[in-house]
């Protein structure tokens, strides 16, 4: 008989309590960015997600501490079982928030949720 596998360990992130980090202006991953996570996915044999409408989404939810100064100390990605992506939405993240946070929403040594989703046709 095969040893069971272990079960997925919980997060100790509650993800719906973070609260949306303040952009300025919201930002969209490109046409090129969402090109190249449908390639990694492709590439690294990440989950497919399910098709809705004819489109394919993956949206990743990264947790974002704010230092004294607003800018982005740490980034951790939500897991959805394809770190590349993950790793790559952390880093959008980071260049996303550069200069473009509201600071008077903004408390340092507080966490945040930024969200990407990434869209495209089947």
């Amino acid at each position: 008989m095969a040893p069971q596998p272990a079960p997925l360990a919980r997060s100790p992130i509650d993800w719906s309590a973070l609260p949306p980090l303040p952009y300025r202006r919201t930002p969209h991953p490109t046409a090129r960015m969402t090109a190249f996570v449908q390639s990694e996915m492709r590439r690294t044999g990440c989950p497919r997600p399910a098709p809705v409408g004819g489109r394919l989404q993956v949206q990743v939810d990264v947790a974002v501490l704010i230092g004294e100064d607003h800018v982005v100390r740490a980034t951790i990605p939500r897991a959805i079982n394809c770190p590349t992506v993950e790793q790559y939405a952390a880093g959008l993240v980071v260049s996303y928030a550069r200069g473009n946070l509201v600071p008077r929403f903004v408390g340092a040594g507080n966490w945040y949720r930024a969200v990407l989703l990434f869209d495209w046709a089947e």
